[in-house]
C-alpha cells in the first residue's frame, strides 16, 4: 500500500462500518478503499447528474417555435 490516513467518523458510520466488514468478511480498510475507487470512478457522472432538473425549458416540446401541433 502507499499512504496511510487517519478518517474521524461518527459513531453510526463507524458501527456501520464494524458490521458491514463482519458480515462480508472483508476488512474495514478494503471496504472504505472501494468505496473511495467507486467514488473516484462516479464522480464524472455525479457532476453531471447535479445539473438535472436544473434547466428551465418548454413544457411541452411542441409548443416551442418551429414545431407544429398535429
Amino acid at each position: 500500500m502507499g499512504h496511510t490516513i487517519t478518517v474521524r467518523v461518527p459513531k453510526e458510520l463507524a458501527k456501520w462500518l464494524e458490521e458491514t466488514a463482519a458480515t462480508s468478511g472483508i476488512s474495514q480498510g478494503r471496504l472504505i478503499r472501494e468505496q473511495l475507487e467507486k467514488a473516484k470512478a462516479g464522480g464524472r457522472q455525479q457532476a453531471f447528474m447535479r445539473l438535472a432538473g436544473a434547466v428551465q425549458g418548454a413544457v411541452d416540446l411542441s409548443s416551442r417555435k418551429g414545431f407544429s401541433k398535429p
